[in-house]
C-alpha cells in the first residue's frame, strides 16, 4: 500500500494522491439508477453476485479487480452507476449485462481503508489544491463524469469486512489541450 496518514474524526487510511496514465480498460458491467440511500446495499448485496454469475455462466474469467463507476451522482436523487469487472475480450453481454470501458488516459487517484465519502474527499481537496481538473460537467440532475470509480483491491474472501477493504478512488482528468 502507498504511504497513509490517518484521518482522526473517521479513523480512515488514505494514501498520498498522484496523477496516474492509464490505458483503456475493457470490462462487463451492469448499471442501474438508484437513490444513494441503500446504494451500496443493492451494488453489494445484489450486483456484484449477479454479474459474477453471468461471468461464470459465460466462462469469463476476470481481469482485473472489480469496481463501482459513477456516471452522475446526485446526492439527494438518484445515483446513475455501475458495476464492472475488468475482462482481456468483453463480450456482446445480455441486456443487463453490457460492455463497457473505462476510457485511457491522466487520472487522479488515491486508495483509501474506511469511508468512501472520506477518501474522495481527500482526492477533491488535493486535485483542487494543486490544479488538476476533473473531467465532470453538470447535468439537471447532477454532476457526470467521464470516469469516477471505486476500485476493490482486497479480496472479501481474506477480509470480509468492508470498513478495513483497501480502496482506491480514481477520477479522470481533463485532457490536456495542445499548444
Amino acid at each position: 500500500m502507498t504511504e497513509m496518514t490517518l484521518v482522526e474524526k473517521t479513523r480512515t487510511l488514505v494514501g498520498k494522491p498522484g496523477v496516474y496514465e492509464r490505458p483503456d480498460e475493457q470490462y462487463m458491467g451492469i448499471r442501474v439508477q438508484t437513490p444513494f440511500k441503500g446504494m451500496f446495499t443493492v451494488i453489494d448485496k445484489h450486483l456484484f453476485k449477479e454479474l459474477r454469475a453471468w461471468m461464470k455462466q459465460e466462462g469469463v474469467e476476470p481481469a482485473g479487480q472489480p469496481f463501482f463507476r459513477y456516471y452522475i451522482i446526485n446526492m439527494e436523487g438518484e445515483m446513475d452507476v455501475e458495476v464492472g469487472i475488468p475482462v482481456a475480450t468483453a463480450l456482446p453481454g445480455n441486456g443487463r449485462v453490457n460492455p463497457g470501458v473505462l476510457p485511457g488516459g491522466r487520472y487522479a487517484s488515491l486508495v483509501y481503508v474506511g469511508t468512501g465519502y472520506t477518501g474522495s474527499g481527500a482526492l477533491t481537496r488535493w486535485a483542487m489544491e494543486n490544479g488538476h481538473a476533473f473531467d465532470e460537467w453538470g447535468v439537471p440532475n447532477g454532476t457526470a463524469y467521464r470516469a469516477r470509480y471505486e476500485r476493490y483491491l482486497t479480496d472479501p474472501k481474506i477480509q470480509p469486512l468492508k470498513s478495513k477493504w483497501e480502496v482506491e478512488v480514481a477520477v479522470k482528468l481533463v485532457d490536456e489541450q495542445p499548444r
